[in-house]
């Protein structure tokens, strides 16, 4: 306890013992935390490159940047390891998944993986409004159902388009007043490396990037079982994509929907003889 720290009348408090714990206990309490991925400066290079690698097969298989542009997905990737696999550990970092499984569950999977371009030259782009995760939701729960991992491939700084939270708005149903925004939003900067980690319930926003270079991020979006994937990944990916049952978990192989009441019945007997 700090010397300048003092306190009555309080018989309960939360234990931290860790930086995963001070994610988690901050994840409660305001919304938001910041991870360190633990990553090398040759790691960060190898997924820098990864995802411009990712980014233009997108655009490819896009039919192209003016395609895109129609429906407002240039400056998204979506499922960027599906075009480059390294891109896949970001989505299995230890650290995330341990701040994860505090959170939700052991079980939980990941619902979806995004590229976001926030556009140099002070451009608009799609998360660039304020929005929740589960977005057209508004309800608050008890306990979290899904948490956003937002993976920093470049510095997230004032200038470049950091986001913007406003604290502790997983806790309440509607969005707040605009004195509220103006008072409370709160911009966060974070190294090249880091995840921002929020509930996804918590308001925020993507804002402007007044650099002449774009600033690149990863998302994750991590549920509870109960909930459709933004991807059916098993269907996308096929059923041989991978044999190892931890990813196969991770990426919903267990909680696909049953297309066939015989499906089911597999599904069943499978359970039963684990």
């Amino acid at each position: 306890m700090s010397s300048k720290e003092r306190y009555y009348g309080i018989s309960e408090r939360v234990d931290v013992a860790d930086a995963c714990d001070e994610a988690v206990e901050s994840l409660k309490t305001l919304g938001y935390a910041i991870v360190d991925g633990g990553y090398s400066a040759e790691e960060l290079e190898v997924f820098s490159v990864a995802f411009d690698a990712a980014r233009r097969a997108a655009h490819r298989a896009g039919g192209g940047v003016d395609a895109l542009r129609l429906i407002e997905e240039h400056n998204t990737v979506r499922l960027p390891f599906y075009y480059d696999a390294r891109l896949l550990q970001l989505a299995r970092n230890a650290r995330i998944q341990k701040v994860v499984s505090q959170i939700l569950a052991k079980y939980h999977v990941l619902s979806q993986q995004n590229g976001v371009i926030n556009p140099a030259g002070a451009k608009e782009y799609n998360q660039g409004a304020w929005h929740r995760d589960l977005p057209y939701q508004h309800v608050v729960f008890s306990r979290p159902l899904a948490i956003n991992a937002l993976f920093c491939i470049d510095e997230f700084t004032e200038t470049n388009g950091a986001t913007m939270v406003l604290p502790a708005t997983h806790k309440q149903e509607a969005f707040p007043s605009s004195h509220f925004v103006a008072k409370a939003a709160k911009q966060i900067v974070a190294p090249a490396g880091s995840y921002i980690v929020l509930d996804c319930m918590v308001y925020h926003t993507g804002s402007t990037n007044r650099t002449m270079t774009d600033r690149r991020a990863v998302n994750h979006v991590y549920t509870s079982p109960i909930l459709r994937q933004q991807i059916d990944l098993p269907r996308f990916l096929g059923n041989n994509y991978t044999r190892d049952p931890e990813l196969r978990r991770l990426l919903g192989y267990e909680v696909a929907t049953p297309s066939s009441v015989e499906e089911y019945f597999a599904g069943r007997r499978r359970k039963l003889k684990s």
